[in-house]
């Protein structure tokens, strides 16, 4: 598996993460239906489809509102390096 985007951000959103308690888990660590897709643990290599992150500073809404921004993320940009064509959008 690949690193997940609260590895790479170094958020501390994730479960037991140094902002957990205080912004709460981010959705991306939660959604179970995401799991293993890039090769990522939850939600993780497919933050951009998880309604509810928090990019930027901001709550981010749906792929649609978020697809600007997250195709700008240098995370997004990687997860897409490593996955070549196979990545999942």
């Amino acid at each position: 598996m690949g690193q997940n985007c609260w590895e790479y951000k170094k958020c501390g959103r994730e479960a037991g993460g140094k902002n957990a308690k205080e912004l709460g888990v981010c959705p991306a660590f939660s959604e179970k239906g995401h799991h293993s897709k890039n090769g990522g643990r939850q939600g993780g290599r497919y933050c951009w489809k998880v309604a509810g992150t928090f990019c930027g500073g901001k709550v981010q809404g749906t792929w649609a509102m978020k697809m600007t921004s997250c195709s700008q993320c240098d995370f997004f940009k990687l997860v897409k390096n490593e996955e070549g064509k196979g990545m999942l959008f």
